[in-house]
């Protein structure tokens, strides 16, 4: 019986199940990189994002384009046996830009979240976040804060991508592997603490309005739950993945760890759809986007009745009478 220590880490527990796993990446991949790449099309040359306050969702599908060119990579190791690359150097870079394409999509998601709670649970009241998101150096600022969080996985002691898993750990070991799953587990679970409080806020809100365009309404509801579905589905089963394989592989349970193992892996591979899920939610929900992407590449006898959908959370106007007088709220994100 061989002890934890032993373990080839990098060699997958099942052939059949990873090459599966690596089929499912590349049909990520396809469906994922013209998807984005359409995207960045439309945001650059037709949309001019950097024109319509668009900055943060911009941010938000480079680090999905970033992460969907990572999985051929990944998709290939999986299919020639391996969990990760057994270059070290390889290894390490690929999982340090996961870490950071994850927590940029994750963070500027946040704070376009943030910013629709204010625009519609307070509105009226002054919102900083409004005001950072037109600067470009409010965003370079982010990923550059986000940078020192991937260098646990660049340390020599981070043997193919492991965690936690050595027979013999010394301190530094300890505190470097340990940093690495607290950056982990926090940058999914309080995002999503604070998604959860946003979006409620923003449910019970609209609900409050009995007057005005109730299907539009609606529609900016399902849009708000939609998002927290999208998250829960992406991030947390890979979160709980993670923390059943951490203590199962802390107890030295060796057959119950090559379950665990195939398990998380078989869930990030869930989370990668994310790069396919996010431009139909953040950004279709932006009506000016929706218009600019349907009239460059849908048929033109479709865009008419596209483009007329009320299907956004980008502007969600209410006329109520007040005296007499129209007035207007609008929900911009």
């Amino acid at each position: 019986m061989y002890t934890n220590g032993t373990i080839d880490h990098c060699r997958v527990p099942d052939n059949a199940t990873y090459q599966t796993l690596s089929c499912l990446m590349m049909g990520e991949f396809v469906l994922g990189l013209p998807l984005n790449l359409s995207v960045l099309y439309v945001f650059i040359f037709r949309f001019k994002f950097w024109k319509n306050k668009s900055i943060f969702l911009f941010n938000i599908v480079v680090a999905d384009f970033l992460l969907v060119v990572c999985l051929p990579a990944e998709a290939y190791h999986y299919w020639n046996g391996t969990r990760r690359s057994k270059n070290p150097v390889v290894c390490k870079l690929m999982l340090s830009m996961l870490f950071l394409n994850r927590g940029a999509s994750i963070a500027f998601l946040i704070i376009l979240s943030i910013d629709r709670y204010f625009n519609v649970v307070h509105l009226g009241r002054k919102n900083l976040v409004k005001v950072l998101k037109k600067s470009p150096q409010i965003s370079i600022l982010i990923w550059l804060l986000l940078l020192p969080l991937t260098i646990p996985t660049m340390v020599e002691t981070f043997e193919c991508c492991n965690s936690h898993g050595r027979a013999v750990e010394t301190y530094y070991h300890d505190v470097t592997d340990t940093f690495r799953e607290v950056v982990f587990f926090t940058q999914i679970v309080i995002p999503f603490i604070i998604l959860v409080y946003c979006s409620v806020r923003i449910v019970n809100r609209l609900r409050k309005k009995t007057v005005g365009e109730k299907t539009k309404l609606r529609r900016a509801v399902w849009v708000v739950m939609s998002v927290v579905v999208v998250f829960s589905i992406c991030f947390l089963p890979c979160t709980i993945g993670r923390a059943v394989l951490l203590a199962v592989r802390l107890q030295n349970w060796l057959k119950e760890e090559e379950v665990a193992v195939q398990v998380y892996d078989g869930l990030m591979v869930l989370s990668y759809i994310d790069c396919l899920l996010d431009p139909l939610i953040y950004c279709f929900c932006n009506s000016g986007f929706k218009d600019a992407y349907i009239s460059t590449f849908c048929p033109t006898c479709l865009q008419k009745r596209l483009i007329n959908s009320d299907f956004t959370l980008g502007t969600t106007e209410t006329h109520t009478m007040s005296g007499g007088r129209t007035t207007t709220d609008k929900f911009s994100t």
